[in-house]
């Protein structure tokens, strides 16, 4: 059997946590002059993935 392969893109979205995976936010790269400070604000920093996703992400990092 050949070995699975993690999904890179994945791998570079994603970090493996005791409670879950981290994520940064999203809409939060470029084209930002029209986005409020309030929005930008609270793109800042990392969040847990939602417990619904997290079999996915599981299954798209299995050799992480």
């Amino acid at each position: 059997m050949p070995k699975g392969k993690t999904h890179s893109g994945a791998a570079k979205r994603f970090k493996k946590t005791a409670s879950g995976y981290k994520h940064k936010h999203q809409h939060k790269s470029h084209i930002l002059t029209k986005m409020t400070t309030k929005r930008k604000r609270q793109l800042r920093g990392t969040s847990i993935l939602n417990a619904a996703d997290k079999p996915r992400v599981d299954r798209m990092l299995r050799n992480v």
